[in-house]
């Protein structure tokens, strides 16, 4: 079965989340995403105001980015909203925007390290382990909880290239695929994570992010999608490798330039990297998506467009019913 959930932006307002939270809930929603972004509303303390607004909503972080929690304050944030609401949160964990970490003083030598060590701490601490660990980058000595959740949430690492999502494997419970992960580049990352994590266990989840505009207009969704992808572009290039339009993107650039992307963008790129157009169009992408092996399919508002929820819940969510069976 396929979960479906939507991403609050954190451009939003936080004073509109517990509504937006109820909203999406209500309009059949299985699950609400919350982005901790540098500079931003903070999303731990977001998620205490999604999950006490709503009563079956799951609630997904992605992600933390490592370097900048201790581990053990990571852990004692994370067991209150578990304890309070069991069975409903989904944490996420990656490396953090590169720039951002920099910014903050929260760079690391080896991020694969850093997200190693620091996890591992974490999911340590909320099963109540006494904990000691003198690494690069966790440094406890005897540290415990005195009080953990039954069931601690499950942790989930944020991952784009071959040994992030090689090691979300080995010490994830699930990963989350940015936004513009076509068919392929979910097929190439489910058998990353596939071939490191334990066969004996329960099946290791992806979370795909997906730009999402649907509109009877299906013109005018997906220029509206044109515009939100040439805004972010250079795009990354493991995705655009996996979707197989590396030669392409290159000869479009250097052919009509990259401020093109913004009306011209071909069809074919925009049916490969997101959900956008007519709701018939925007439900056969993201089947193929839950076809390649997305077990969570994350709405992803452009540019944080308020509007997006209720296109969402009006054209999108009747048609996407099949995959949940």
């Amino acid at each position: 079965m396929t979960s479906l959930g939507v991403i609050f932006h954190p451009s939003f307002p936080p004073e509109t989340l517990a509504d937006y939270a109820r909203r999406a809930e209500a309009g059949g929603f299985d699950e609400l995403w919350l982005w901790d972004d540098c500079f931003l509303p903070g999303a731990l303390t977001s998620a205490a105001i999604a999950l006490s607004a709503t009563r079956r909503l799951t609630l997904g972080i992605g992600l933390l980015p490592v370097k900048a929690y201790h581990p053990l304050f990571a852990a004692m944030e994370i067991t209150t909203l578990a304890r309070a609401f069991p069975g409903r949160l989904i944490v996420g964990f990656g490396h953090g925007v590169g720039s951002w970490m920099t910014q903050i003083g929260a760079a690391s030598k080896s991020p694969l390290a850093a997200l190693r060590e620091i996890v591992t701490a974490v999911r340590a601490l909320l099963a109540g382990e006494a904990m000691t660990m003198h690494g690069d980058y966790v440094n406890l000595a005897d540290v415990q909880m005195q009080l953990t959740a039954a069931d601690p949430p499950p942790l989930y690492i944020g991952a784009m290239r071959e040994k992030t999502l090689r090691l979300a494997g080995q010490i994830g419970d699930g990963t989350i695929l940015p936004a513009m992960s076509s068919p392929a580049y979910v097929r190439w990352a489910r058998t990353c994570v596939d071939e490191e994590a334990s066969p004996s266990g329960p099946r290791h989840r992806l979370a795909v992010f997906a730009h999402a505009k649907v509109s009877r207009d299906g013109a005018a969704a997906r220029a509206a999608l044109r515009r939100a992808l040439a805004s972010d572009f250079p795009w990354d290039e493991v995705q655009v490798a996996a979707a197989g339009l590396t030669d392409e993107v290159a000869d479009f650039v250097r052919e009509r330039g990259a401020a093109a992307l913004e009306t011209a963008l071909p069809v074919a790129w925009v049916e490969s990297l997101a959900a956008a157009g007519t709701p018939q169009q925007a439900a056969a992408a993201l089947a193929r998506l839950a076809e390649a092996g997305a077990d969570s399919l994350v709405l992803q508002p452009l540019n944080g467009d308020p509007d997006c929820l209720d296109e969402y819940i009006a054209h999108l969510l009747p048609l996407l019913a099949p995959l949940r069976s």
